[in-house]
């Protein structure tokens, strides 16, 4: 059984930084790039970041990028979202997940399968 487990979410001011991580199992980590995706409520989802199966490669939204920090560790199958210098239009899910393949090519909001999120509020 597929499963991601988020963890590191919470409240955070304005200008402050903050380590998601993502436990998955069920599958073999190193043959899949993996995503994180946001979604505030009454709002579409966005793609975050991704990261290619061997971690050679990382992907970006506009609007993290020189921020975010994507990263794995595919020995204890973790994957982590560092975030700094975070905004209020920063809070939201998020949520990480499998895409399609061993790379990120294609829409950054794609995803094969995913967990359940961990919720961030940046506000002072």
């Amino acid at each position: 059984q597929v499963q991601f487990v988020e963890s590191g979410g919470g409240l955070v001011q304005p200008g402050g930084s903050l380590r998601l991580s993502c436990a998955a199992s069920g599958f073999t980590l190193r043959n899949y790039a993996i995503g994180y995706f946001r979604q505030a409520p009454g709002k579409e989802r966005e793609g975050v970041s991704c990261i290619t199966a061997r971690g050679d490669s990382t992907v970006y939204a506009d609007s993290v990028k020189g921020r975010f920090t994507i990263s794995r560790d595919n020995t204890n199958n973790l994957v982590y979202l560092e975030m700094s210098s975070l905004k209020p239009e920063d809070t939201s899910i998020y949520t990480c997940g499998r895409r399609w393949g061993t790379t990120c090519q294609g829409p950054l909001h794609e995803f094969l399968d995913w967990g359940q999120g961990t919720q961030i509020v940046v506000s002072s």
